[in-house]
């Protein structure tokens, strides 16, 4: 991982030194603003079945947004990313299966075609409280709102090869803000306990998107930071999601989520989910 982000920070400043400054090419410029919402349903109801089985009510929501400035020497792109879900099974009570708050903010300035400095910062946290299940059932709170939060911020270049592709690669600060659950923010092995950690490091993140179909979208982002002090503790996040589109409210969607970040677990975190709901464009 290392080695990954040593050449791709060679790679970025050699083509920012071989590129030749070209004029800014004409924009529809001002903002423009997209929001994509979805609510996936699934209710089971069992009354004297007598092959069994347990009721169970399950439900999602979620809201995927951008607000874009286009100017001819900037580009500004705000990405914004809510999602909430709980279950239920039987006499379980509801437990919560999706939750997220992720805000992001890029501000690029146009140098010439390929590469171009940016400034960005980014917010991740939850909405509700968050449990841990033992095999009886019993839940142990493990977060809440804001606890943890992870913010980062950075300066650097970004290359963008195809309209399909985007990576950047800088120097930037990563936080984590805790309250109550302080494991997040210490290494397991530390003794001095602290609710809020700072770490100094490269961070580098790459957009692809593309179209599988006609109606089918393939896009994935892999975020990864090397904090200066342990570079060979890299923190890894990506999410993968395909979505295709039955119908004008009707979508599919595929998503696969990894974290690897050795201060919260020593193993690789997975997430996976398929869902089927309406999905609408509210504008």
């Amino acid at each position: 991982m290392v080695r990954y982000l040593v050449v791709l920070l060679a790679l970025v400043c050699t083509a920012a030194t071989a590129q030749q400054t070209a004029p800014p090419a004409k924009a529809d410029t001002g903002w423009k603003h997209s929001l994509v919402s979805g609510l996936t349903l699934t209710q089971v109801a069992f009354t004297d079945w007598a092959s069994g089985g347990d009721n169970a009510l399950a439900y999602s929501v979620t809201a995927d947004g951008k607000s874009v400035d286009e100017e001819p020497t900037s580009n500004w792109t705000t990405a914004y990313k809510f999602a909430f879900g709980q279950t239920r099974l039987g006499s379980q009570g509801l437990r919560k299966t999706d939750d997220l708050i992720d805000l992001s903010t890029v501000f690029t300035y146009k140098l010439g075609v390929l590469i171009n400095p940016y400034a960005s910062a980014s917010l991740k946290t939850q909405f509700a409280k968050g449990y841990l299940y033992d095999a009886a059932g019993n839940g142990t709170e493990v977060s809440q709102f804001f606890d943890p939060a992870f913010l980062t911020q950075s300066v650097g270049v970004g290359y963008q090869p195809t309209p399909e592709v985007k990576t950047r690669l800088g120097a930037g600060l990563r936080e984590v803000v805790t309250n109550q659950f302080t494991q997040y923010a210490n290494d397991p092995s530390a003794t001095d306990i602290k609710k809020v950690s700072v770490d100094g490091g490269l961070e580098s993140v790459t957009n692809v998107d593309f179209k599988l179909d006609d109606n089918v979208m393939f896009s994935t982002q892999l975020e990864l930071f090397a904090p200066f002090k342990t570079m060979d503790q890299i923190v890894v996040r990506d999410l993968t999601t395909i979505t295709g589109k039955i119908n004008k409210y009707m979508t599919t969607i595929f998503s696969l989520q990894l974290i690897n970040e050795r201060r919260i677990s020593p193993l690789t975190q997975v997430k996976e989910s398929i869902a089927v709901g309406l999905s609408y464009t509210v504008f």
